[in-house]
């Protein structure tokens, strides 16, 4: 018997019940009294923190070892960062009962659009993006293809060339729209989205994570912004304003960008988008950029 790939013992944190009990593993009264039903004939050991990957091996099973682990827990899994841990798990190539805390796909995928990440079978990194970008709302598919390239660089032309072999699959157009803002230096989904409000009202495209050089040496990266300008947009968090010490922080640090000629736009969470592009705006076409807006700050705003 086997979970995940390894040998399936009574310390395994995940195993299929019937398949436990038929192999003397547990018993139905030790299944009862030592495990939590994770989902439908799955179920997890008492006394442990259930991690993603734990949820992600109880939901393969669930579908009989037969599915694949992709989008969103997919990107987890390849190591993307800011992935809600309680997401529902995603598998492709599955069938099965509708059940709480899973999302199964019937769509085929091709021996080259899987790999193997902790044990199991997942997508692909470029069939990942291409899953991500045309399954999510737009806002959030551009947050978790920048989020898997912030990780780890994937080629863009290979989701490109994989949007070719399936150009009647659900979201394609959407996916080749995104494809080209995609940017590994957001540093937070925050800031992806702040970067597509920017280019949905027309604003250029702005560099990420810009260098801010004393001599050779970077002394500060912005978030984002226009080298050629000088004129960079940053989000402060809550935990800048909360902790003072980083507040103080933050000030001498501005103080110092503008001192080498940075003017900087700062987004708080609280901030409307219109108030913010209206500053983005005056700050640009102080600096002699030439922009053609599709919306004004004053009106018809696009947020992302």
């Amino acid at each position: 018997m086997s979970v995940a790939g390894g040998t399936m013992t009574a310390m395994d944190r995940v195993i299929l019940g019937g398949e436990a009990v038929r192999a003397g593993v547990a018993t139905r009264h030790e299944l009862a009294r030592d495990y939590t039903r994770l989902y439908r004939g799955v179920f997890v050991r008492n006394g442990i923190e259930v991690t993603l990957r734990d949820r992600a091996i109880g939901a393969w099973l669930a579908t009989g070892r037969k599915g694949v682990i992709s989008g969103r827990t997919a990107a987890a899994l390849h190591g993307a960062p800011w992935v809600d841990l309680t997401i529902p798990i995603e598998l492709t190539g599955a069938k099965g009962r509708p059940q709480d805390g899973l999302i199964l796909r019937t769509e085929t995928l091709a021996a080259d659009e899987v790999t193997r990440r902790s044990g199991l079978p997942v997508t692909t990194r470029v069939r990942t993006a291409f899953d991500l970008g045309r399954l999510l709302d737009r806002a959030e598919a551009l947050v978790r293809l920048d989020a898997l390239m912030w990780n780890q660089r994937y080629e863009i032309d290979d989701v490109l060339t994989l949007a070719e072999r399936h150009p009647r699959a659900r979201g394609v157009i959407q996916l080749r729209e995104l494809l080209p803002l995609v940017d590994g230096g957001a540093a937070s989904p925050r800031e992806s989205t702040i970067r597509l409000t920017l280019m949905d009202n027309g604003f250029p495209k702005p560099e990420t994570q810009i260098p801010v050089l004393a001599g050779t040496k970077p002394v500060a990266f912005l978030d984002m912004g226009w080298d050629e300008f000088g004129v960079a947009v940053e989000y402060d968090g809550d935990h800048h304003r909360k902790n003072r010490a980083q507040y103080v922080k933050d000030i001498a640090r501005l103080r110092m960008l503008e001192e080498r000629g940075w003017i900087v736009v700062r987004v708080i969470a609280e901030d409307k988008p219109a108030a913010w592009l209206k500053r983005v705006e005056i700050a640009l076409r102080s600096r002699g950029c030439p922009l053609t807006l599709r919306a004004s700050a004053s009106a018809g705003i696009v947020a992302a």
